[in-house]
Protein backbone atom coordinates (compact mmCIF):
# COMPACT_ATOMS: atom_id res chain seq x y z
CA UNK A 1 0.00 0.00 0.00
CA UNK A 2 1.41 3.37 -1.03
CA UNK A 3 2.31 5.61 1.90
CA UNK A 4 0.19 8.53 0.66
CA UNK A 5 -3.06 6.54 0.48
CA UNK A 6 -5.71 7.89 2.84
CA UNK A 7 -9.03 6.11 2.98
CA UNK A 8 -12.07 8.42 3.13
CA UNK A 9 -14.78 5.81 2.59
CA UNK A 10 -15.24 2.19 3.67
CA UNK A 11 -17.85 0.10 1.84
CA UNK A 12 -18.80 -3.06 3.71
CA UNK A 13 -20.16 -6.39 2.56
CA UNK A 14 -22.64 -7.91 5.03
CA UNK A 15 -22.78 -11.73 4.92
CA UNK A 16 -19.75 -13.28 6.65
CA UNK A 17 -18.14 -9.84 6.79
CA UNK A 18 -20.09 -7.57 9.15
CA UNK A 19 -22.22 -10.37 10.50
CA UNK A 20 -21.85 -14.11 10.92
CA UNK A 21 -23.35 -16.33 8.26
CA UNK A 22 -25.60 -15.64 5.27
CA UNK A 23 -28.86 -13.82 5.94
CA UNK A 24 -30.87 -15.68 3.28
CA UNK A 25 -29.79 -19.00 4.81
CA UNK A 26 -30.79 -18.12 8.37
CA UNK A 27 -27.54 -16.42 9.38
CA UNK A 28 -26.94 -12.83 10.42
CA UNK A 29 -28.01 -13.32 14.03
CA UNK A 30 -24.74 -11.90 15.39
CA UNK A 31 -22.17 -9.35 14.30
CA UNK A 32 -18.71 -10.73 13.75
CA UNK A 33 -16.23 -10.03 16.55
CA UNK A 34 -14.79 -6.56 16.17
CA UNK A 35 -17.34 -5.40 13.57
CA UNK A 36 -19.20 -2.90 15.72
CA UNK A 37 -15.97 -1.56 17.17
CA UNK A 38 -14.51 -1.07 13.67
CA UNK A 39 -17.59 0.79 12.42
CA UNK A 40 -17.67 3.11 15.43
CA UNK A 41 -13.93 3.80 15.35
CA UNK A 42 -13.89 4.63 11.64
CA UNK A 43 -16.83 6.97 12.18
CA UNK A 44 -14.99 8.66 15.06
CA UNK A 45 -12.06 9.29 12.73
CA UNK A 46 -14.27 10.96 10.12
CA UNK A 47 -14.12 8.09 7.63
CA UNK A 48 -17.58 7.68 6.11
CA UNK A 49 -19.08 4.24 5.50
CA UNK A 50 -21.59 2.44 3.33
CA UNK A 51 -22.75 -1.05 2.35
CA UNK A 52 -22.66 -2.97 -0.94
CA UNK A 53 -24.26 -6.38 -0.47
CA UNK A 54 -26.04 -9.10 -2.43
CA UNK A 55 -29.12 -9.55 -0.29
CA UNK A 56 -32.82 -8.92 -0.06
CA UNK A 57 -32.89 -5.12 0.49
CA UNK A 58 -35.70 -5.04 3.04
CA UNK A 59 -34.42 -7.97 5.09
CA UNK A 60 -30.84 -6.69 5.14
CA UNK A 61 -31.90 -3.14 6.03
CA UNK A 62 -34.03 -4.49 8.87
CA UNK A 63 -31.10 -6.50 10.24
CA UNK A 64 -28.80 -3.47 10.07
CA UNK A 65 -31.44 -1.55 12.07
CA UNK A 66 -31.63 -4.38 14.58
CA UNK A 67 -27.89 -4.00 15.20
CA UNK A 68 -28.26 -0.24 15.67
CA UNK A 69 -25.95 0.56 12.74
CA UNK A 70 -28.38 2.09 10.26
CA UNK A 71 -27.25 5.67 10.82
CA UNK A 72 -23.60 4.84 10.11
CA UNK A 73 -24.09 3.75 6.49
CA UNK A 74 -24.61 6.35 3.77
CA UNK A 75 -26.24 5.44 0.44
CA UNK A 76 -26.28 1.66 1.02
CA UNK A 77 -26.66 -0.43 -2.13
CA UNK A 78 -28.29 -3.79 -1.39
CA UNK A 79 -29.52 -5.86 -4.33
CA UNK A 80 -28.78 -9.04 -6.25
CA UNK A 81 -26.81 -7.18 -8.91
CA UNK A 82 -23.01 -6.95 -9.26
CA UNK A 83 -21.32 -5.38 -6.27
CA UNK A 84 -19.18 -3.26 -8.57
CA UNK A 85 -22.36 -1.47 -9.67
CA UNK A 86 -23.25 -0.79 -6.05
CA UNK A 87 -19.76 0.44 -5.21
CA UNK A 88 -19.72 2.70 -8.26
CA UNK A 89 -23.09 4.18 -7.35
CA UNK A 90 -21.92 4.91 -3.81
CA UNK A 91 -18.76 6.62 -5.05
CA UNK A 92 -20.82 8.75 -7.42
CA UNK A 93 -23.41 9.72 -4.80
CA UNK A 94 -20.74 10.72 -2.27
CA UNK A 95 -18.39 12.26 -4.86
CA UNK A 96 -15.42 10.25 -3.58
CA UNK A 97 -12.62 9.07 -5.84
CA UNK A 98 -12.13 5.28 -6.14
CA UNK A 99 -8.55 5.55 -4.85
CA UNK A 100 -9.88 6.97 -1.57
CA UNK A 101 -12.32 4.08 -1.05
CA UNK A 102 -11.97 0.69 0.60
CA UNK A 103 -14.20 -2.30 -0.19
CA UNK A 104 -14.32 -5.00 2.49
CA UNK A 105 -15.68 -8.45 1.56
CA UNK A 106 -14.96 -12.01 2.69
CA UNK A 107 -15.30 -13.33 -0.88
CA UNK A 108 -12.23 -13.20 -3.12
CA UNK A 109 -14.53 -13.51 -6.14
CA UNK A 110 -16.50 -10.41 -5.13
CA UNK A 111 -13.35 -8.42 -4.39
CA UNK A 112 -11.96 -9.35 -7.81
CA UNK A 113 -15.24 -8.41 -9.51
CA UNK A 114 -15.15 -4.95 -7.94
CA UNK A 115 -11.45 -4.47 -8.73
CA UNK A 116 -11.98 -5.50 -12.36
CA UNK A 117 -14.57 -2.73 -12.79
CA UNK A 118 -12.95 -0.22 -10.42
CA UNK A 119 -9.21 -1.00 -10.28
CA UNK A 120 -8.33 2.01 -8.11
CA UNK A 121 -10.54 0.92 -5.24
CA UNK A 122 -8.65 -0.77 -2.38
CA UNK A 123 -10.04 -4.22 -1.50
CA UNK A 124 -9.69 -5.98 1.85
CA UNK A 125 -10.58 -9.45 3.05
CA UNK A 126 -13.56 -9.27 5.39
CA UNK A 127 -12.07 -12.08 7.44
CA UNK A 128 -9.56 -9.61 8.89
CA UNK A 129 -11.93 -6.74 9.65
CA UNK A 130 -10.77 -6.58 13.28
CA UNK A 131 -7.31 -5.49 12.10
CA UNK A 132 -8.58 -2.98 9.56
CA UNK A 133 -8.46 0.10 11.77
CA UNK A 134 -4.80 -0.55 12.61
CA UNK A 135 -3.64 -0.28 8.99
CA UNK A 136 -1.77 2.94 8.13
CA UNK A 137 -4.13 4.04 5.36
CA UNK A 138 -6.99 4.18 7.89
CA UNK A 139 -5.11 6.38 10.35
CA UNK A 140 -5.73 10.09 10.84
CA UNK A 141 -3.13 12.29 12.54
CA UNK A 142 -5.82 14.14 14.51
CA UNK A 143 -9.59 14.37 14.75
CA UNK A 144 -11.00 17.81 13.95
CA UNK A 145 -14.50 19.05 14.70
CA UNK A 146 -15.31 18.73 11.00
CA UNK A 147 -14.06 15.13 10.95
CA UNK A 148 -16.17 14.20 13.95
CA UNK A 149 -19.26 15.59 12.20
CA UNK A 150 -18.43 14.37 8.69
CA UNK A 151 -21.19 11.75 8.51
CA UNK A 152 -23.79 14.38 9.38
CA UNK A 153 -22.38 16.73 6.77
CA UNK A 154 -22.63 14.05 4.09
CA UNK A 155 -26.23 13.33 5.10
CA UNK A 156 -27.05 17.02 4.66
CA UNK A 157 -25.31 16.96 1.27
CA UNK A 158 -27.44 14.02 0.18
CA UNK A 159 -30.60 15.87 1.25
CA UNK A 160 -29.52 18.85 -0.86
CA UNK A 161 -28.85 16.58 -3.83
CA UNK A 162 -32.30 15.04 -3.50
CA UNK A 163 -33.93 18.48 -3.34
CA UNK A 164 -31.95 19.66 -6.36
CA UNK A 165 -33.02 16.61 -8.38
CA UNK A 166 -36.65 17.47 -7.70
CA UNK A 167 -36.17 21.19 -8.43
CA UNK A 168 -37.42 22.34 -11.83
CA UNK A 169 -35.49 25.60 -12.20
CA UNK A 170 -31.87 26.38 -13.06
CA UNK A 171 -28.88 25.51 -10.90
CA UNK A 172 -28.50 29.12 -9.74
CA UNK A 173 -32.21 29.30 -8.93
CA UNK A 174 -31.88 26.20 -6.78
CA UNK A 175 -28.82 27.57 -4.99
CA UNK A 176 -30.82 30.71 -4.20
CA UNK A 177 -33.29 28.55 -2.24
CA UNK A 178 -30.61 27.28 0.13
CA UNK A 179 -30.01 30.47 2.11
CA UNK A 180 -26.24 29.97 1.98
CA UNK A 181 -23.91 32.02 4.14
CA UNK A 182 -20.14 32.01 3.66
CA UNK A 183 -18.01 33.18 6.59
CA UNK A 184 -14.52 34.28 5.54
CA UNK A 185 -11.99 34.96 8.29
CA UNK A 186 -8.25 34.84 8.99
CA UNK A 187 -6.91 31.42 9.91
CA UNK A 188 -6.32 31.05 13.66
CA UNK A 189 -4.32 28.49 15.59
CA UNK A 190 -7.58 26.69 16.37
CA UNK A 191 -8.09 26.24 12.61
CA UNK A 192 -4.66 24.79 11.81
CA UNK A 193 -5.62 21.12 12.15
CA UNK A 194 -8.56 21.60 9.79
CA UNK A 195 -6.32 23.55 7.39
CA UNK A 196 -3.81 20.71 7.37
CA UNK A 197 -6.64 18.22 6.87
CA UNK A 198 -7.99 20.15 3.88
CA UNK A 199 -4.57 20.28 2.20
CA UNK A 200 -4.16 16.52 2.62
CA UNK A 201 -7.71 15.41 1.74
CA UNK A 202 -8.60 17.75 -1.14
CA UNK A 203 -7.33 16.89 -4.63
CA UNK A 204 -9.91 17.94 -7.22
CA UNK A 205 -10.40 21.50 -5.98
CA UNK A 206 -6.79 22.23 -5.06
CA UNK A 207 -5.04 24.81 -7.24
CA UNK A 208 -1.47 23.65 -6.64
CA UNK A 209 -1.42 20.48 -4.56
CA UNK A 210 1.02 22.18 -2.18
CA UNK A 211 1.06 20.75 1.33
CA UNK A 212 2.43 22.48 4.41
CA UNK A 213 3.24 20.96 7.77
CA UNK A 214 1.87 22.22 11.05
CA UNK A 215 4.83 24.48 11.83
CA UNK A 216 4.78 26.09 8.37
CA UNK A 217 1.05 26.76 8.60
CA UNK A 218 1.38 28.22 12.09
CA UNK A 219 4.20 30.53 10.99
CA UNK A 220 2.05 32.00 8.21
CA UNK A 221 -0.66 33.13 10.63
CA UNK A 222 1.42 35.92 12.15
CA UNK A 223 3.55 36.67 9.08
CA UNK A 224 2.37 39.98 7.53
CA UNK A 225 3.80 38.76 4.23
CA UNK A 226 0.87 36.35 3.92
CA UNK A 227 -2.88 36.72 3.92
CA UNK A 228 -4.26 33.38 5.10
CA UNK A 229 -8.04 32.93 5.03
CA UNK A 230 -10.47 30.12 5.80
CA UNK A 231 -14.17 29.94 5.03
CA UNK A 232 -17.10 28.15 6.61
CA UNK A 233 -20.41 27.46 4.89
CA UNK A 234 -23.90 26.90 6.22
CA UNK A 235 -27.41 26.82 4.78
CA UNK A 236 -30.91 25.67 5.67
CA UNK A 237 -29.79 22.02 5.61
CA UNK A 238 -27.04 22.53 8.16
CA UNK A 239 -23.44 23.54 8.77
CA UNK A 240 -20.98 22.27 6.15
CA UNK A 241 -18.02 23.21 8.35
CA UNK A 242 -14.77 24.74 7.14
CA UNK A 243 -14.78 24.17 3.39
CA UNK A 244 -12.22 26.47 1.78
CA UNK A 245 -8.76 28.05 2.05
CA UNK A 246 -7.19 31.05 0.38
CA UNK A 247 -3.47 31.68 0.93
CA UNK A 248 -1.99 34.79 -0.66
CA UNK A 249 1.58 36.05 -0.51
CA UNK A 250 2.10 39.82 -0.37
CA UNK A 251 4.67 41.59 -2.51
CA UNK A 252 4.48 43.96 -5.45
CA UNK A 253 1.47 41.83 -6.33
CA UNK A 254 -0.89 39.64 -4.35
CA UNK A 255 -0.01 36.07 -5.29
CA UNK A 256 -2.43 33.22 -4.66
CA UNK A 257 -0.32 30.32 -3.40
CA UNK A 258 -3.16 28.04 -2.51
CA UNK A 259 -6.87 27.90 -3.29
CA UNK A 260 -8.69 24.89 -1.90
CA UNK A 261 -12.39 24.06 -1.75
CA UNK A 262 -13.77 20.88 -0.23
CA UNK A 263 -15.11 18.53 -2.89
CA UNK A 264 -18.33 18.20 -0.88
CA UNK A 265 -19.31 21.74 -1.93
CA UNK A 266 -18.00 21.53 -5.48
CA UNK A 267 -21.26 22.60 -7.12
CA UNK A 268 -22.05 25.55 -4.83
CA UNK A 269 -19.76 28.19 -6.30
CA UNK A 270 -17.42 28.52 -3.32
CA UNK A 271 -14.27 28.56 -5.46
CA UNK A 272 -15.66 31.43 -7.52
CA UNK A 273 -16.66 33.28 -4.35
CA UNK A 274 -13.15 32.99 -2.91
CA UNK A 275 -11.65 34.27 -6.15
CA UNK A 276 -14.10 37.20 -6.09
CA UNK A 277 -13.00 37.90 -2.53
CA UNK A 278 -9.34 37.82 -3.63
CA UNK A 279 -10.01 40.35 -6.41
CA UNK A 280 -11.66 42.68 -3.89
CA UNK A 281 -8.65 42.50 -1.58
CA UNK A 282 -6.30 43.17 -4.50
CA UNK A 283 -8.39 46.21 -5.47
CA UNK A 284 -8.33 47.53 -1.88
CA UNK A 285 -4.55 47.17 -1.73
CA UNK A 286 -4.07 48.56 -5.24
CA UNK A 287 -2.07 45.54 -6.40
CA UNK A 288 -2.29 43.15 -9.35
CA UNK A 289 -3.54 39.66 -8.54
CA UNK A 290 -1.51 36.64 -9.59
CA UNK A 291 -2.26 32.96 -9.04
CA UNK A 292 -0.03 29.93 -9.08
CA UNK A 293 -1.47 26.82 -10.65
CA UNK A 294 0.16 23.41 -10.77
CA UNK A 295 -1.68 20.77 -12.77
CA UNK A 296 -2.16 17.42 -11.06
CA UNK A 297 -4.03 14.28 -12.03
CA UNK A 298 -7.28 15.55 -10.55
CA UNK A 299 -7.43 19.35 -10.46
CA UNK A 300 -8.24 20.41 -14.03
CA UNK A 301 -11.50 21.92 -12.75
CA UNK A 302 -9.49 24.51 -10.81
CA UNK A 303 -7.79 25.69 -14.00
CA UNK A 304 -11.22 26.07 -15.59
CA UNK A 305 -12.41 28.04 -12.54
CA UNK A 306 -9.52 30.48 -12.94
CA UNK A 307 -10.11 30.90 -16.67
CA UNK A 308 -13.84 31.50 -16.26
CA UNK A 309 -13.01 34.12 -13.62
CA UNK A 310 -10.90 36.08 -16.09
CA UNK A 311 -7.36 34.91 -15.26
CA UNK A 312 -4.85 34.69 -18.11
CA UNK A 313 -1.60 32.77 -18.34
CA UNK A 314 1.55 34.89 -18.07
CA UNK A 315 4.20 32.22 -17.41
CA UNK A 316 4.50 28.50 -18.04
CA UNK A 317 7.05 26.03 -16.74
CA UNK A 318 5.93 22.49 -17.52
CA UNK A 319 2.88 21.75 -15.38
CA UNK A 320 3.39 24.97 -13.41
CA UNK A 321 1.53 28.07 -14.56
CA UNK A 322 1.39 31.64 -13.35
CA UNK A 323 -1.94 33.35 -14.01
CA UNK A 324 -2.95 37.00 -13.74
CA UNK A 325 -6.37 38.49 -13.16
CA UNK A 326 -6.86 40.51 -16.33
CA UNK A 327 -9.35 43.15 -15.13
CA UNK A 328 -9.18 46.14 -12.81
CA UNK A 329 -12.75 45.50 -11.68
CA UNK A 330 -13.32 43.01 -8.83
CA UNK A 331 -15.39 39.96 -9.63
CA UNK A 332 -18.99 40.03 -8.36
CA UNK A 333 -20.06 37.66 -5.64
CA UNK A 334 -22.72 35.10 -6.61
CA UNK A 335 -26.18 36.54 -5.97
CA UNK A 336 -27.29 33.42 -4.10
CA UNK A 337 -24.52 33.67 -1.49
CA UNK A 338 -24.37 35.94 1.56
CA UNK A 339 -20.72 36.60 2.49
CA UNK A 340 -19.71 37.58 6.01
CA UNK A 341 -16.15 38.89 6.12
CA UNK A 342 -14.19 39.09 9.37
CA UNK A 343 -11.46 41.69 9.59
CA UNK A 344 -8.35 40.82 7.61
CA UNK A 345 -4.88 42.29 7.94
Amino acid sequence: MAEDVRIKLVIWDLDNTLWEGTLSEGGGARLRPGAREAVLELDRRGIVQSVASKNDPDAAAARIRDFGLEDYFLCPRISWGPKSAGVGAILSALNIKPEAAAFVDDSEFERDEVLHALPRVHAYDGASLAELTALPEFQVPFITRDAANRRGMYRADLARQSAESAFEGSADEFLATLGMELDISPVTREDIRRVEELTVRTHQLNSTGYTYDYDELTAMIDDPGYLFLICGLRDKYGDSGKVGLLLMERGDALRIKLLIVSCRVMSRGIGSALLAHATRIAAREGKPLLAEFFETEHNRIMYITYKLAGFEEVEENGSALLLRYASDTPLPMPDYLKVNESQTN
